[in-house]
C-alpha cells in the first residue's frame, strides 16, 4: 500500500533543500578561483551554478505556494 501524501513538512525542507543549493554554489565559485582550472570545468561549473540558481528560484516559488497552502488549511 502506498504511503499517505505527508506534506506537513514541506517548507522546511524545501527550505533546507534551497540552503544546500546555495551552498553548493558558493563551494563552486571558490572552486572558479583555482586557476589550475580548464576553461571546460569552468564553463561546466557556471552552466550548473546557473542551473543551481534557477532551482533556488523554484524552491521560492514553491515554499511560497506551501505556506499559502498552510495558511488556507490545506496541508
Amino acid at each position: 500500500m502506498a504511503k499517505p501524501d505527508d506534506r506537513s513538512n514541506n517548507v522546511e525542507r524545501l527550505t533546507n533543500m534551497a540552503e544546500n543549493t546555495r551552498k553548493n554554489m558558493e563551494a563552486a565559485e571558490e572552486t572558479l578561483a583555482n586557476e589550475n582550472l580548464s576553461a571546460d570545468d569552468k564553463e561546466a561549473i557556471q552552466a550548473k551554478n546557473q542551473r543551481r540558481q534557477q532551482s533556488i528560484e523554484s524552491f521560492k516559488a514553491e515554499i511560497a505556494d506551501e505556506k499559502n497552502d498552510r495558511k488556507s488549511g490545506r496541508h
